[in-house]
């Protein structure tokens, strides 16, 4: 679990969130290295410290024993039908649990992966008495408090999803799947998971509102909430059609989500610069405190997709290669979850956009002139939306927030994202609002 603290402003004052940001270790590839050099790695190279694994694989779980890691192991679909009788329960459990824990850290077991986007209606009906019968088994051997039980979804479950205030479940599974499956959560505080991924959502108009750039933004008409990225109104779709049931108390972890780095012609953005822009952007931003409009204040557990590109996976190429790491351990793009001493591990033709001040000189960012005051406040409300490290300055009672102007504001926050990003030009842009200086705007206790 990568566990960054991050302050939000609260009216009562600020506070400490703590949230986590794990990755998908999927296997369906024929050139990957050994789980416990994969372990190993994580535990000594990386800051991640949270691993989904797609089975139980005996060889995967243990490699991960005496590492702290916390581990979800999955049921695979076509075993659930058997987990609905609790000798099959237990017998699964002191298989490919008992053995290994507490030495590997298990922390949840999923039952299935997307299953009612099967449309099976064996495994749908076996869905919830599985997951009650197994959490029965572990109530048995004591481990119900500790190991967790839930199950992923697609965004497919949901009939409606646009605007995000009127998400609403596919009619049929929400009374008599899904309503009793969260009755279930509920019952042992265990969370709903989603698979969201902007990626294929979006188009050529939406991309900036994917990958959580400068963007005009959409409207809610029926909050007026404002929507800066796809991601937030996927969520919050999701928790729409959770509160239409009566469930928003229910915890949501992001269970997927990523973008690729490389892909079939003619797709957009399939390209190491955008994937590690979308998942470095995202880390942030579920993170940040900030939440999603209707879940404002919240930070998201998330897993991206995934640990290594898999060379056999159907489909497209997109398919094979969302993979934050090549076969060989050495990252496709850095999008900061390698520790120091792993840096050295980056191959030299790493994409990454080239700096400004080539002499090292130090640049800034501010508003052009002629700006329109309703662009730099969208500008404001991005970068603050990422994290409240951004604009803490700005805020009432901060060295930076006189002059109290949109202009004034604007300049801070867009300049403290240009900074953050590594004075990158195109982190100036912001949909042609911003320009470079070598002037320094500091001004009395404001610094820049």
């Amino acid at each position: 679990m990568l566990q960054w603290r991050c302050e939000t402003l609260q009216k009562e004052g600020i506070i400490q969130i703590e949230a986590a940001i794990g990755v998908n270790y999927g296997t369906v590839a024929d050139d990957l290295p050994p789980p416990s050099q994969v372990a190993n790695y994580l535990l000594q190279s990386t800051i991640i410290n949270r691993v989904r694994l797609f089975d139980a694989d005996p060889n995967m779980v243990q490699a991960f024993a005496h590492t702290g890691i916390a581990i979800t192991v999955t049921v695979p679909n076509d075993q659930i039908p058997q987990l609905t009788k609790l000798d099959h329960a237990q017998q699964w459990l002191k298989t490919n649990i008992k053995p290994y824990f507490p030495s590997t850290n298990i922390v949840r077991i999923l039952v299935g992966n997307e299953v009612l986007s099967t449309a099976n209606k064996l495994l749908i009906a076996s869905l919830v008495p599985a997951m009650q019968t197994l959490h029965s088994a572990l109530q048995i051997e004591s481990l119900d408090r500790r190991i967790k039980v839930t199950t992923p979804h697609s965004l497919g479950i949901l009939s409606t999803s646009n605007p995000p205030s009127t998400g609403k479940f596919r009619q049929g599974y929400d009374v008599h799947v899904l309503k009793p499956l969260l009755d279930f959560l509920r019952d042992t505080n265990s969370p709903f998971l989603i698979n969201p991924y902007p990626f294929f959502g979006c188009s050529a108009d939406t991309l900036d509102y994917a990958l959580f750039r400068p963007n005009a933004g959409v409207v809610d008409e029926n909050t007026n909430l404002l929507y800066t990225n796809m991601l937030d109104a996927q969520l919050d779709a999701t928790f729409s059609a959770l509160k239409l049931l009566g469930f928003d108390d229910i915890e949501i972890v992001i269970a997927e989500t990523g973008w690729p780095s490389a892909g079939d012609a003619g797709q957009i953005a399939v390209d190491a610069e955008s994937a590690a822009e979308y998942n470095g952007n995202l880390m942030k931003h579920v993170m940040s405190g900030n939440g999603t409009p209707l879940m404002p204040n919240r930070t998201f557990e998330t897993y991206i997709f995934a640990l290594f590109n898999e060379d056999l996976k159907p489909g497209p190429v997109c398919e094979r290669n969302f993979g934050l790491f090549k076969p060989d351990l050495i990252p496709v793009y850095d999008i900061g979850i390698l520790r120091p001493t792993a840096k050295a591990s980056l191959p030299p033709s790493n994409p990454s956009p080239t700096p400004v001040q080539g002499d090292g000189k130090q640049s800034w960012c501010l508003p052009k002139t002629g700006a329109k005051t309703e662009d730099l406040q969208r500008n404001i409300d991005y970068v603050c939306g990422l994290g409240i490290e951004y604009c803490r300055e700005i805020q009432e009672g901060g060295q930076c927030f006189l002059p109290n102007t949109v202009r004034a504001h604007a300049a801070y926050a867009m300049n403290a994202y240009y900074q953050a990003m590594g004075r990158h030009e195109i982190d100036c842009d912001f949909a042609e609002t911003g320009a470079v200086t070598d002037v320094d705007p500091s001004h009395g206790n404001c610094n820049y």
